[in-house]
């Protein structure tokens, strides 16, 4: 269930919010449907039920703003204002991709809208935000960085040195946990004890946050505070976000079959999908109409289609490039 609560957010918002949610889901279902003909040859990492931890918090940043993600990026880039085309085309390791074929699906980039590059490396983009964050304050630039992480990457190292000194020089950093329970196939249980991420911003000296990530107005609303603490000098924030992946750790297919997560744990997180949930919401409350989410939908699948069309149509990067960029 969706509720607003106290705090009214403008219905062209609340629309942009399912816009950008449905974008992403429509795009990885996509990926997923075709990915079986092997002619994306790079691995993928589909963020398919966690759509609405991206949309909720891109939807409070400028384009100048900094993201970093993981391997699971292709949702925060989407949010961002990636255009769907180059990284179609990055999937197909086209020279027309957004790394020029180079980086596949886990190392998306787009400089010019605040996405310096994604990484592969369980943690990697913690210190990258924190450092980003440094290099703003310093300039005065006015800008914040967001680094998007999951569960298992609070197990680094590099997760609490991160948090430490951004707290301590009050960086304009946003540390965001999609924590969907699973580190590859270990569940968090497994793995740490049973206190919430969040809470571990107290010993950090920065405020901790815990909201319903498969609810887009909490996210939204969490991020908002978040954000305007960044912005306004008091430094950094720990959000943490409860959510669920639909598909395996990596790859289109789900995992159950092959015994690495209940059944059951699987069909009740598949009841609150966050994309029908909010577009529930969106109908009941006469914000908008099944015909115009149909419409919405519509043009989404269209702006697919081309994106698909011109991943697979675009040149191969040509072997004289081979060793360009290596060092």
């Amino acid at each position: 269930m969706i509720n607003t609560g106290d705090t009214a957010i403008a219905p062209a918002t609340l629309r942009g919010l399912y816009e950008v949610m449905l974008r992403i889901r429509m795009f990885e279902d996509r990926t997923a449907a075709l990915y079986s003909e092997q002619l994306m040859k790079c691995p993928v990492h589909l963020c398919i039920g966690q759509e609405a931890i991206a949309a909720g918090v891109c939807a409070h940043l400028n384009k100048e703003d900094y993201i970093f993600s993981t391997h699971r990026s292709h949702g925060h880039c989407i949010a961002k204002g990636m255009e769907l085309k180059p990284i179609a085309a990055e999937l197909y390791g086209r020279s027309t991709g957004c790394a020029g074929g180079r980086g596949g699906s886990m190392h998306l980039v787009a400089p010019e809208i605040g996405v310096p590059g994604t990484t592969a490396i369980v943690g990697g983009c913690i210190p990258l935000a924190a450092g980003a964050a440094l290099s703003s304050k310093m300039k005065k630039n006015g800008r914040i960085s967001v680094a998007f992480f999951g569960d298992g990457a609070a197990d680094e190292g590099a997760f609490h040195e991160s948090l430490n000194y951004a707290s301590l020089k009050k960086l304009p950093v946003i540390f965001v946990c999609e924590n969907n329970n699973y580190a590859t196939n270990s569940p968090q249980k497994a793995r740490q004890p049973d206190v919430r991420i969040a809470d571990r911003a107290a010993g950090y000296g920065m405020p901790g946050i815990w909201a319903d990530g498969n609810n887009v107005v909490e996210v939204y609303k969490a991020s908002e505070k978040a954000v305007a603490l960044a912005r306004e000098g008091n430094g950094p924030t720990l959000l943490e976000f409860r959510t669920y992946r639909w598909k395996a750790h990596v790859g289109p297919n789900p995992d159950i079959e092959s015994g690495c997560r209940p059944a059951d744990e699987y069909e009740q997180w598949l009841k609150r999908c966050p994309v029908d949930m909010f577009g529930s919401y969106l109908t009941d409350n006469g914000i908008m109409s099944e015909a115009e989410i149909d419409a919405m939908a519509a043009a989404v699948e269209k702006e697919i289609d081309e994106a698909i069309e011109f991943g697979k149509s675009g040149p191969e990067p040509p072997a004289s490039e081979l060793y360009d960029y290596v060092y």
